[in-house]
């Protein structure tokens, strides 16, 4: 397994993708009647962008797990996009098994954070966050549209929130 690289400011990266998640979030909480099929566009430009920051930053940090989790971003992206009528119907269990992939991913590349001297709590929350939203999504289903995108908002939101604090954490560790 490669090092992170070290010398480097944590990049802009996790305080955009923070606040565009944490916007997203809260867009998707309090309209959940009009977020199915909206919201298969919008997570899949947002998905892209993300996606495409994390395999750019996945070359700063020499990361495969970075470069994974951008890879599989953008994919889940393209699929929202290009078929809005069904992503609409099987959003939940896509978005339950984009939360389960990153939220494994953000766990195995908490423990190298901290085998390298890294910050990495932040990142393992997310990804406890992102299983444990994964399972919620998964085992109700049934609740409906309504309580989908309420969690799925409320995951969003909490995963800006976690973004945005693992940029501040990172900026203090690196000035310090």
């Amino acid at each position: 397994m490669a090092d992170i690289k070290t010398g480097h400011s944590i990049g802009i990266w996790h305080l955009l993708a923070g606040v565009l998640m944490l916007i997203l979030g809260i867009y998707v909480f309090f309209h959940p009647v009009v977020t199915m099929v909206a919201l298969a566009l919008y997570l899949g430009i947002i998905f892209i962008v993300i996606g495409a920051g994390y395999f750019m930053t996945s070359f700063t940090f020499d990361s495969g797990w970075y470069m994974l989790v951008g890879l599989i971003d953008i994919f889940v992206g393209v699929i929202f996009i290009s078929n809005l009528g069904v992503t609409a119907e099987s959003m939940p269990v896509i978005f339950a098994l984009w939360c389960l992939a990153v939220g494994v991913i953000q766990l195995v590349e908490a423990f190298r954070f901290r085998q390298a001297g890294y910050p990495w709590g932040w990142t393992l929350g997310a990804g406890l966050v992102g299983i444990i939203f994964a399972f919620l999504i998964l085992a109700y289903p049934v609740l409906g549209s309504v309580t989908i995108t309420a969690l799925m908002g409320a995951y969003i939101v909490l995963y800006g929130i976690i973004e945005i604090a693992e940029y501040v954490t990172g900026k203090r560790l690196i000035a310090a």
